[in-house]
Order: structure tokens, then sequence, then C-alpha cells
């Protein structure tokens, strides 16, 4: 049974998401498996909350998946009886690595809090989703590579966090197509960007402007969660390495594209993807 669930999520994280197979190309093959059992828990999650064909529906099965992974740490509970397979594998890594349920749980608070909340209106309130919803993720990295302290947690937080303010501000176009505004209110109005700004064909100048601020300050929290690579397990710190610059990579993409997200999506190239990969590699990212 175990082997049967650790190979769905082996195929489920080859078919989704390129970026994370990149990174466990670093990772030691006695705990790859572990890695691609807690992608498939944050994917399919992921998938539920943003798949499902209303909030409503979204709620419910989010809910159910809440309930699958509590009987997942229930060890009293026969491996039979777990209502998927990824739970059957999620069980064996968890514990295997003695992970806490908690960082489990807040993603998918955050997944609700998307069924509900689609704007925020100060800088602190995004801080306090991407607590939820990408800092988990690192945590629990941190533990399959062995380190737990709370200093390292806070460095992993910085990248975490800086990650998702990228892809806030690289996703603004497809953001507000799916209803949601990840640019805070305090800061539009700082900028006097109006909300029906970005369903602009073009981004207006007041909006470039937003964007550059955001940038730059999203550009400080990757940078300031670097030195957790020089705290960690060699393996580990590249993957580290490579997220952040990736992410860093992501912001002058923006830049390049002047600021502009929404008459394209910035992206970084292929070459540049391969070629941070290949410093990384070689240990030449720092």
């Amino acid at each position: 049974m175990l082997q049967q669930a650790e190979t769905a999520c082996r195929r489920l994280a080859k078919s989704h998401y390129e970026n994370f197979l990149v990174g466990t190309l670093f990772i030691p093959r006695a705990i790859r498996q572990d890695f691609f059992n807690l992608y498939a828990y944050c994917r399919t999650a992921d998938d539920l909350a943003d798949e499902s064909p209303s909030p409503e529906a979204a709620l419910t099965a989010l809910r159910q998946w809440r309930s699958g992974f509590l009987q997942c740490i229930d060890a009293e509970l026969p491996l039979a009886e777990l209502p998927h397979p990824i739970f059957v594998a999620l069980r064996h890594t968890i514990q295997r690595h003695r992970l806490p349920p908690q960082p489990f749980l807040d993603l998918l608070e955050a997944f609700e809090q998307d069924q509900t909340v689609t704007q925020y209106a100060t800088f602190d309130q995004l801080l306090e989703y991407c607590r939820r919803s990408a800092n988990p993720v690192g945590r629990l990295v941190l533990r399959l590579g062995g380190c737990d302290d709370p200093a390292l947690d806070a460095l992993s937080d910085r990248i975490c966090t800086g990650l998702q303010l990228a892809n806030f501000c690289q996703d603004v176009r497809r953001d507000r197509v799916l209803g949601r505004v990840y640019l805070p209110a305090e800061d539009r109005q700082r900028f006097g960007v109006a909300e029906s700004d970005l369903d602009a064909p073009r981004a207006g100048e007041p909006l470039k402007q937003l964007l550059r601020f955001e940038v730059e300050r999203t550009a400080d929290y990757l940078r300031g969660g670097l030195p957790l690579a020089d705290r960690v397990p060699r393996w580990l710190a590249r993957d580290i390495r490579l997220f952040a610059h990736g992410g860093l990579e992501t912001l002058r993409a923006i830049r390049r594209g002047d600021y502009d997200v929404l008459q394209r999506r910035p992206r970084v190239t292929r070459w540049r993807q391969v070629l941070l990969l290949g410093r990384a590699a070689v240990g030449r990212l720092s």
C-alpha cells in the first residue's frame, strides 16, 4: 500500500511543476520521496482551492482534505482507512521526520481564506496571509533537511514571503481575472492607483510607481533570507540559493518590462533558468 501511494505522489509531482522537480535535483535520494509526498499534499490542496467550480465548493473540498489530514496524523487509524493515497505516503514522511502538524493546517487555512478574502487593506495583513500560505512550506523543507531552529525559520520565512510577494507582483493581471487583488489598498492609495486601473490594457504611471516600490521591498525580503544558505546542509543551500535567486530574477524581469505587468506577464526566460541551475550546481550562486 505504501509503495503504491508513494508512486502516486511521485507521478503527481512529475506531472505538475517543473520548478519543484528542478529543486529536487539537489535533494539526497534518501529523502527525495518525502519531498514528493509533501508536494503532493500541497499541490492537491492548491488545486482544490483554485479549480473547484465555486468558492463554496472549494471550501467544502478543503474541509474534507483537512479531515483527511487529521486522520493521517492519527497514528491509531489503520492505513487502509485513510481517505486518499497521498495521506498514506504523507503519514510515513511525517512520522519519519517528526513533522509538526501546524504548517500543514496553516496552508489549508490560507487556501480557505482565498475563498472569502479577495483584497488586503494593509501590507501587514498581506504578510499575515503569507505566513500561512508560503512560510509553512519552507519550514517543512527545513525539517526534512534536519534543521529545527527558530532563527533558521525566520530566515526561511523571509525567502518564502519574498517568493510569494514576487508572484503577486508578476501576476497582477492573472489575479485580477480571478477576482483577487494582492496589492495592499494602503499602497494603492499612496500611489494614486484606483482598482479600475488594474483592468487597463497597460499599466499607467501610478501603477508602475507602485510596482517599483513593491519590487524593491520584495527584493529586500529575498536578500534578507539568503544568509540561511550558509547555515544549512550543502545540498539544501543550493536549493535555497536557487529559489531565492529565481525570485530575484522574476523581479528583474518586471524591471526590464518597465513594470508594465498588465500588457505582458513578466517571466524568467528558459536561458536564465538554465543559467541559474548551472550556477547553483557548481556553487556559484551566493
